[in-house]
């Protein structure tokens, strides 16, 4: 494509990029544009490769949500703490923020909270800023293919000596303790040591950045190699210079773009590390992105010490915003939930409370008619437990919401009713108060089915809870303790799927993370014990896990053995009514299980690969 991502552009998009005259008149006058899948998104439809041929100046625009998250959280950080930040004034070298790094504590932040790159976290503990960038380029197909992962990582711990076949190697690898990473670096090896023309290194880097769809880069393989013993290197050595570019062409990094990530990633750790409140709010507003749902940003930001607030129609508005904490301490404010995170609720009727709130609403009758909004989104606040503050919790809130729909002459009645509806102003014409009805309370339970139904996650309480004391009888640990516990040990741990991910690089090799009411859990699943429990890896919501207890420099893994759906335990306790036999709980649990309604509200995980 002439600009690869040109999605979210204007079709008046200036021709000034960074500066920079790239055009006469505007793109869309000058190439084919289409609309994208997404709503307001736009694509080029030139080949990159045909424009290439046509020598035509192709500019990559890369559209990164952390980019609106940081610029959100410097709102935040302005509006708040009274502080004006950009990416040039972020402080530099911070040794809080790369403590935090090193102990992989990353979850949100940009590039490094993946479940690879917090396990490399630990291991390479980077203390500076191009640490941070070999970090980001090293857990990469590329480096991974090309046996540089290793090599480099003994190097770093003083586990084998660093030697370079020659001065002028030396110059292109010092950076990197004698290990190639960049591609760069590949490009400066066949000039320096294979005797390449920089024009012929630049081909050399096209076939290496189109190796999978094309195979051309072994056309060089051979004055390569040629090349490199002409220059008294030896066969071995350029051999596996050879192949580490071979690796390069599985999606290695070039430095400059590793720096620009690093740079994204180290202010989002900043932002993490020492405002938190500031970083949860701006992530939850720049939603979806990234690894992990609103629910586990929420779980982090409360282990951290945050204080989260519910959805609530007299407090929320559209976005997450922030609040002066209860008990103002390293956070200082508490996290207030957006009306965004009410599933199926519209900008357009967010924005119509906060217009015509004032000083509150008073009751949910008073909300409808000076709000304007339709019943169905009434219907979703009041499902969503969001007028709390009204003295009535989700059960007696959707109860006068039905009493609404059901009465003529009000506006509620006309539009569900047009025909019998009353010619006058639905607003003047007076209600008649709903007769009180004592309602039987939901469980803890229910409550947390109906919030993950609605918000997407629960601060009532974390679904796991419900059933530890049947994990505790079956000597499941929490997630928590397994810091404690002793290498080699066979464990057991559970906890809903959060992530589950099958890079090409792992040969088959799932990564699954548990999240129980403690904290998170990682599991490695090996190809063999993938193919017998398959169905409970892609489809169970909640696992029990037993296997293996690894340690290695504070990365901690769960090698798994067996594993067990522990979904139909989890729904039967979360809807226990009290009183009921155990074969009759088994049946609930079969029937909660078999109905897609009641386990389709916790969370499914999302897969990458």
């Amino acid at each position: 494509m002439l600009v690869s991502q040109l999605i979210g552009f204007p079709r008046h998009l200036s021709q000034h990029v960074g500066g920079f005259v790239l055009t006469h008149s505007p793109l869309s006058e000058i190439v084919p544009i289409a609309n994208a899948a997404m709503k307001d998104r736009t694509m080029v439809e030139w080949d990159k490769d045909d424009l290439d041929a046509l020598n035509i100046l192709k500019v990559d625009v890369l559209s990164l949500g952390m980019l609106t998250c940081i610029r959100k959280s410097f709102d935040l950080l302005r509006d708040h703490y009274g502080q004006e930040r950009t990416l040039a004034t972020v402080p530099r070298d911070d040794g809080p923020t790369y403590a935090m790094i090193q102990r992989a504590d990353t979850i949100g932040v940009f590039q490094i909270e993946s479940r690879a790159q917090m396990s490399m976290l630990p291991r390479l503990r980077p203390k500076n800023f191009y640490d941070l960038v070999i970090e980001i380029a090293i857990v990469r197909p590329g480096p991974i293919q090309g046996d540089m992962v290793h090599p480099y990582l003994r190097r770093r711990n003083e586990e084998e000596d660093v030697d370079y076949p020659s001065e002028a190697l030396r110059a292109v690898l010092q950076k990197t303790l004698g290990v190639p990473l960049f591609q760069e670096q590949a490009m400066k090896i066949a000039i320096v040591a294979a005797g390449f023309s920089p024009e012929k290194a630049d081909r050399l880097r096209r076939a290496m950045a189109s190796f999978r769809r094309t195979g051309t880069i072994d056309q060089f393989r051979e004055d390569f190699i040629n090349g490199m013993l002409a220059n008294n290197y030896e066969p071995d050595f350029a051999e596996r210079c050879f192949n580490q570019m071979k690796g390069f062409s599985d999606y290695g990094f070039p430095e400059s773009h590793s720096a620009s990530f690093a740079l994204l990633a180290y202010a989002s750790s900043w932002l993490k590390c020492h405002y938190p409140d500031v970083f949860a709010c701006a992530l939850l507003n720049s939603q979806p992105m990234g690894f992990y749902s609103a629910s586990s940003i929420v779980r982090d930001f409360r282990d951290h010490g945050g204080e989260t607030r519910p959805v609530d129609i007299n407090r929320s508005d559209w976005d997450h915003m922030l609040e002066p904490a209860s008990r103002p301490g390293a956070i200082r404010h508490a996290l207030r939930l957006g009306l965004r995170q009410v599933d199926g609720i519209r900008e357009a009727a967010a924005l119509k409370i906060m217009a015509t709130r004032g000083a509150g609403f008073a009751s949910v009758r008073d909300l409808y008619f000076r709000s304007g909004i339709d019943m169905f989104s009434l219907r979703r606040l009041a499902e969503a437990d969001a007028f709390r503050s009204l003295g009535l919790d989700r059960r007696a809130a959707l109860w006068e919401v039905r009493g609404l729909s059901g009465h003529q002459g009000v506006r509620a009645a006309a539009e569900e009713l047009p025909l019998f509806a009353s010619s006058g102003s639905a607003t003047e014409t007076p209600l008649q108060a709903e007769e009180s009805v004592a309602l039987p309370d939901l469980l803890a339970g229910e409550q947390v089915v109906e919030d993950y139904g609605t918000l997407g996650l629960s601060l009532k309480a974390h679904p796991v809870s419900f059933v530890r004391r049947l994990l505790d009888r079956r000597r499941v640990l929490k997630t928590r303790t397994l810091a404690e516990t002793p290498a080699d040990r066979f464990v057991r741990v559970s906890g809903l799927v959060l992530v589950r991910q099958r890079p090409g690089t792992a040969s088959g090799v799932i990564f699954m993370t548990l999240e129980d009411e403690t904290g998170i859990a990682n599991v490695i699943v090996w190809p063999r014990v993938f193919q017998r429990f398959r169905r409970i890896v892609f489809g169970a919501r909640m696992v029990t896990v037993e296997g293996i207890l690894q340690k290695e420099s504070d990365v901690i893994h769960v090698v798994a053995r067996r594993l067990i759906d522990t979904t139909p335990d989890l729904m039967a306790a979360m809807s226990d009514q009290g009183g009921e036999t155990r074969d009759e709980k088994a049946a609930t649990a079969q029937n909660l299980w078999r109905h897609p309604r009641d386990v389709r509200v916790l969370p499914k995980g999302r897969n990458f690969h």
